[in-house]
């Protein structure tokens, strides 16, 4: 997507829901931004305490502008990034969730991507840095996404970042449409499947976000939302778009799908339904990454599913 002769105006959304502690580092992350043109608008999902008390220490006279607006009612994640996405005046806009915060290089280092890609790039991912709630490092994210990802995205083997990792031209969004309000989790997958196919994609591949891990982290953690909601709206929407790259692929989305909902099921303690969840994805598609792995952890329940859980923290840890 071409950009204007003048630095282009970068619009940062931050939905926000009930977590104070966490959304004033993600605004002073978007405050010390390094390029000149940054416009911020924070979108108080009716947090139980209006959040912008907790922002009057921080100067906001850096940015071309900020908002801070809040909804009326509790209505998602997606309804508040819908709302920041109307009020944005921005040639491109990223996302920011409020228990991240970014490197003050960021928005910089990703208008130059931008610049320097092709004309049909409308989406450019960012690598990330995962700690936990202490600022431990727990290891990293490269990102992998290049040119045309919809196929990759839908099989699994591009991985579609979360909302703080990637930043879209306007013309693809309003190509595209905004995020689905009607989706409790999986709301970045689903997005990306739609954006991917109006623009080619990029990657920054330095790590220049930091994405903590915390025990409020619920909109992940939802089981019940994932599978009786998400789950079957992904498919409903996004089959047909996986059988015009044929059968194969059309399993493989299902498949992967599937094992992604198996894993949700694990890590939430449902055992027997986990192993029940990952036999249907080896049903769809016997050749799905990691299923038979994560089969065999899910059939010793806690006694496999938490040392194995222990020695992937310390893998990532140790490669990151």
């Amino acid at each position: 997507m071409k950009t204007s002769a003048e630095p282009p105006l970068v619009s940062v959304v931050i939905p926000t829901y009930g977590r104070p502690e966490f959304l004033i580092d993600a605004v002073q992350s978007v405050v010390n931004q390094t390029y000149p043109e940054v416009e911020l608008i924070v979108v108080d999902d009716h947090s139980p305490d209006p959040v912008e008390p907790f922002l009057t220490d921080i100067s906001f006279d850096d940015l071309a502008h900020a908002d801070i607006v809040r909804h009326k009612q509790n209505r998602g994640g997606n309804a508040a990034r819908r709302t920041g996405i109307e009020r944005s005046r921005g040639e491109f806009v990223a996302f920011l969730d409020d228990d991240d915060y970014w490197d003050p290089t960021l928005v910089e280092r990703v208008v130059s991507v931008f610049q320097e890609s092709g004309p049909d790039v409308g989406v450019v991912m960012a690598g990330t840095r995962i700690v936990d709630e202490d600022g431990e490092e727990l290891g990293k994210v490269v990102p992998d996404a290049a040119g045309e990802v919809t196929e990759g995205i839908l099989r699994g083997t591009v991985r579609a970042g979360s909302f703080s990792r990637f930043t879209v031209h306007r013309g693809v969004i309003d190509a595209t449409g905004p995020p689905d309000e009607r989706l409790p989790s999986w709301q970045d997958l689903e997005w990306h499947i739609r954006l991917s196919t109006r623009c080619e994609y990029a990657s920054l591949r330095e790590p220049v976000v930091t994405r903590r891990v915390t025990s409020h982290d619920q909109i992940t953690d939802d089981f019940e939302a994932k599978r009786d909601v998400s789950y079957p709206l992904l498919l409903e929407k996004h089959c047909p778009l996986a059988a015009e790259f044929g059968r194969e692929t059309e399993r493989r989305f299902v498949a992967t799908l599937t094992l992604t909902l198996g894993f949700s099921a694990l890590r939430n303690g449902y055992y027997a339904t986990a192993v029940r969840t990952f036999g249907r994805a080896i049903q769809h598609d016997p050749l799905v990454p990691k299923a038979y792995l994560y089969l065999l952890i899910a059939l010793g329940g806690p006694f496999t599913y938490k040392p194995a859980r222990g020695l992937r923290r310390k893998l990532q840890a140790s490669i990151g």
